[in-house]
């Protein structure tokens, strides 16, 4: 039975003991915070603010309802009292040890929160915090408790901190700017193989009858996906017309993906080229078997009409196949078809001022053939945007 009362005692006075300990803390008010370009209004973010010290157990926390009543009796203390001595005023009307109060901001890409506590016997600020997170509206109140921890020598979450505080990171970070190089491009290019071919052929035999190499001019877009001072990732698409020069027009859509090194604009890009093209099967007559010339080209349905005058009418036979075998090759009187081609390039952009000056080299490869050219081109710098704007 004395077991018992003792446990009880026991038991009873640890409890007072604890509640003595904790009406021994000092009390503390949380005053409206500025709240500048967030959605969350003031009096949503003073209770959060009010949530975290409850569970710090550092002070006796006036509840909103005893700090609205005393806000109500003076306006005053509801609207722009953030300085010291509206502070300290506002803690004497409630009769607290001290009053927390600060700002909460947005600032371009990152949110700043800045709290301080007034002891408000002295007059004087007792603790302040200032700290700098990343642009995460919705983990507010986590940041509210970093701050409070910090400022009142709590231990933190190091992961925690981590993930909300703001970084300046190498790559893909807020703060990198990209700037928008996006101009006329005109070049020159030789063609050889299959594609020389094609344009020194005559045209009674399908080709173009032209000097293997054309002018062109484009317009490229430019879009940067990373960037950092030493390097950007870039998309990068050119819409070119080949040959205007000699009479011709030859469209031509590029996509690449380009890399940027340094503050001396070297590039390096590749991707599909896609354009049209015009083709017909038939062979080349390297040994003038026909009688046509060497090299000649014969179109299957030419060659079907040569073999069909040679047949004598009295005795009928099918069509003699050729000594050559049939391939698809280029035929201006061919059949339209999507081509597609590989582009790769090199170059260099050269600044004057606000002018970029782009130069590159490149090769286009397709099936026996390519175009090997040079491209300049030119753009106006106007401004740079951040890579994760919002708007």
């Amino acid at each position: 039975m004395k077991t018992k009362i003792y446990t009880l005692l026991l038991i009873t006075g640890s409890f007072f003991g604890i509640h003595a300990q904790e009406n021994n803390n000092p009390t503390i008010a949380v005053a409206l915070p500025s709240v500048q370009n967030l959605e969350i209004p003031q009096k949503t973010a003073a209770k959060m603010i009010n949530l975290e010290l409850i569970k710090l157990k550092k002070f006796n926390v006036y509840d909103e309802f005893d700090v609205t009543e005393v806000m109500n009796s003076n306006p005053a203390f509801s609207k722009d009292c953030f300085g010291l001595n509206c502070l300290s005023t506002f803690g004497k009307a409630l009769k607290v040890d001290y009053v927390i109060s600060g700002g909460i901001d947005r600032i371009g890409n990152k949110i700043i929160i800045s709290l301080k506590i007034i002891d408000i016997k002295r007059g004087a600020i007792y603790k302040s915090s200032f700290k700098e997170f990343g642009d995460q509206e919705e983990e507010l109140q986590r940041m509210i408790e970093l701050t409070l921890r910090e400022m009142l020598g709590f231990d933190v979450q190091p992961e925690v901190e981590s993930q909300l505080s703001f970084k300046n990171d190498v790559i893909v970070a807020s703060n990198v700017g990209r700037i928008n190089n996006s101009g006329p491009r005109v070049g020159y290019a030789i063609v050889g193989g299959s594609l020389a071919e094609f344009a020194t052929r005559s045209q009674d035999e399908g080709g173009l009858d032209v000097v293997p190499a054309f002018s062109m001019i484009g317009y490229q877009v430019e879009k940067q996906y990373i960037g950092t001072e030493n390097f950007s990732a870039l998309i990068e698409s050119f819409v070119n017309v080949s040959g205007l020069e000699q009479g011709l027009f030859i469209p031509s859509v590029s996509l690449m993906n380009g890399f940027r090194f340094g503050k001396s604009g070297f590039e390096f890009a590749f991707g599909p080229s896609f354009g049209l093209q015009n083709t017909s099967e038939g062979f080349y007559d390297t040994d003038n078997t026909y009688g046509k010339g060497a090299g000649y080209y014969w179109r299957k349905e030419d060659y079907r009409s040569y073999a069909n005058e040679l047949i004598d009418p009295n005795n009928p036979q099918p069509v003699a196949d050729p000594k050559y075998k049939y391939s698809i090759n280029l035929d201006r009187r061919g059949t339209t078809s999507i081509s597609a081609r590989w582009v790769m390039g090199i170059g260099r952009t050269f600044k004057s001022g606000a002018l970029n000056i782009p130069v590159n080299v490149f090769y286009s490869s397709t099936r026996k053939g390519g175009m090997l050219g040079l491209s300049v081109g030119f753009n106006v710098f106007k401004k740079k945007e951040t890579v994760n704007y919002k708007n």
